[in-house]
C-alpha cells in the first residue's frame, strides 16, 4: 500500500486543450485532490481541425498528425520505464476496485510512472493503441475527450482513496 508522499508520477497525455471553463474547473479540483497521493502531470498536444464530413483518408491523416505529436512524448516516457494505458472504447473494462488494484500493483512492483493516453475527437490510431501496455475502456459509450479527462481524474482519485481505505461516496 502506498504511504503519504508516494513517488508515483501520473501523466495524462491528451490531444487538445479544454475550452469549457466547467471542465477546466473540474480538472483543477481533481488535480488539487490528487496532489496528496501522486505527482500529476497533464500534457496537451495540439489537435487538428476536423472537418464535419471528413473522409477515411482525411481521418487517417488527422490521426497520424496527432499521433506523431503523442509518440514524441511517449518515447521520452518509455525511456523512464513508464506503464502506458490507452483509453479506447474497445479496451478492457474494469470496475473502480479493479482499476485501483491495477495502479497499486504497478506501484508495488516498482513502476514509478503511469501514463494515460486520451486521443482527440477521432480517437487514436491503431499504431498508438498498439504501443500501449494496456488498452482500457471506461464505457462502451462515446464521451467528449475533454469530459474523459475529468472522468479519468475522478477514477484515479477514487483509486487512491480505495487503496488507502479512505471513505469516498459510491
Amino acid at each position: 500500500m502506498f504511504g503519504r508522499g508516494t513517488n508515483m508520477k501520473i501523466t495524462i497525455l491528451c490531444v487538445g486543450k479544454i475550452k469549457e471553463a466547467f471542465y477546466r474547473e473540474a480538472v483543477s479540483e481533481y488535480a488539487k485532490r490528487l496532489g496528496r497521493y501522486c505527482r500529476l502531470e497533464i500534457v496537451e498536444v495540439a489537435d487538428e481541425r476536423t472537418p464535419e464530413n471528413a473522409g477515411a483518408a482525411q481521418t487517417a491523416q488527422i490521426l497520424e498528425k496527432e499521433g506523431a505529436r503523442m509518440r514524441a512524448r511517449i518515447e521520452a516516457y518509455r525511456s523512464e520505464g513508464c506503464h502506458l494505458f490507452a483509453l479506447t472504447i474497445n479496451g478492457r473494462q474494469m470496475d473502480s476496485v479493479a482499476f485501483s488494484g491495477q495502479i497499486e500493483r504497478l506501484g508495488v512492483s516498482g513502476t514509478s510512472h503511469i501514463v494515460f493516453l486520451i486521443g482527440g475527437s477521432l480517437g487514436m490510431s491503431e499504431e498508438l493503441l498498439s504501443m500501449a501496455d494496456q488498452n482500457i475502456s471506461f464505457s462502451k459509450m462515446t464521451f467528449p475527450h475533454q469530459l474523459m479527462r475529468v472522468i479519468l481524474l475522478e477514477q484515479i482519485y477514487r483509486a487512491y482513496r480505495i487503496m488507502r481505505k479512505e471513505p469516498y461516496h459510491k
